[in-house]
């Protein structure tokens, strides 16, 4: 097998999937057909050789997964809007994405999420009084911060949208172990495997959250020994923010390295968490949840489809 690992996300009533040459999103259209849409995929890291380097790619990828992530999502929610004129009796328009409202939605996204996962734990923290342990300090807030994301992720459980979105997820894990155990990717293959993985962008987002309080704490150590004092509020959330390549970059590394070792007993007892926290972000997928998904990774990987799809090519 490549070193270049599969990955992909849920999307709406479907599934995106990233090999080492295409990206390809499959969707269930209101009447069970499947549209998948694939296009050609070269990471920067191959193209400009420094973005390769270790950690620093860690951080281009996030923001290469995060566009790919942003336009597979796009195009469902186009699927799933046609979809829905066509059960209510509406005339069926082919439709444009809008770029600039797209780049200004997820700018806004980026400022409310930084603010709210990064910002306010901070904020929180700082009102027990535990500005001088640098190390208390950010385990506190380190605390306070994966409490909210896992209470945020377990609300979107109790909407059906959203659950589905999970089973959506349960299949891409599914479809990948059946690839990484080198066995033909079909339905009953992958409906053997767990709908929990290591290499998981939930289990990322954990171990951003832990790593985070090493390197905010090292930070705010240094920081103090310079000035003499701990760093107030908006400094100190001025430096973490500045810190954020550096943490997203190590925390790639950290979870790729997880991938490789997994069988490792060391690595095992470490992504527990990891694991546990997909408990709440997967849920066991349909045999039709798994179709999408096998679909998806076999665009990806430009094999022979097993069933019949609707193949759209990239405008």
């Amino acid at each position: 097998m490549s070193d270049f690992q599969v990955g992909g996300q849920a999307v709406i009533e479907g599934v995106m999937i990233r090999s080492e040459t295409h990206v390809a999103t499959a969707v269930r259209r209101a009447d069970k057909t499947i549209l998948v849409k694939t296009r050609p995929y070269v990471p920067l890291a191959k193209r400009v050789k420094v973005f390769s380097w270790p950690v620093l790619r860690g951080f281009v990828a996030l923001f290469e997964m995060m566009g790919i992530g942003i336009s597979s999502l796009n195009f469902s929610a186009e699927t799933a809007g046609q979809d829905f004129d066509l059960q209510n009796g509406k005339e069926i328009t082919e439709t444009k994405s809008n770029t600039f409202l797209l780049i200004l939605s997820v700018v806004f996204a980026l400022g409310v999420g930084v603010a709210f996962f990064f910002f306010l734990p901070l904020w929180i923290t700082s009102l027990f009084g535990v500005q001088k342990d640098a190390l208390l300090f950010n385990l506190v807030a380190g605390g306070i911060r994966v409490t909210m994301f896992v209470t945020y992720a377990w609300i979107l459980t109790l909407f059906k949208d959203f659950r589905r979105i999970f089973e959506y997820h349960g299949a891409e894990h599914k479809t990948i172990w059946a690839y990484e155990k080198k066995e033909e990717v079909t339905v009953e293959n992958a409906s053997k495997y767990t709908t929990l993985h290591p290499r998981c962008g939930t289990s990322f987002i954990l171990i951003v959250a832990l790593f985070a309080i090493l390197v905010f704490a090292i930070a705010d150590t240094i920081y103090q020994l310079y000035a003499g004092h701990p760093p107030q509020l908006f400094v100190r959330f001025g430096v973490h923010l500045a810190l954020l390549p550096l943490v997203s970059g190590g925390s790639y590394e950290l979870l790729k390295l997880s991938g490789r070792t997994r069988d490792n007993r060391i690595t095992k007892f470490m992504i527990k968490p990891g694991l546990w926290l997909q408990l709440i972000t997967t849920k066991e997928p349909s045999a039709d949840q798994l179709e999408v998904a096998v679909v998806a990774v076999r665009a990806s990987l430009s094999l022979p489809q097993n069933v019949e799809v609707r193949e759209l090519a990239d405008a």
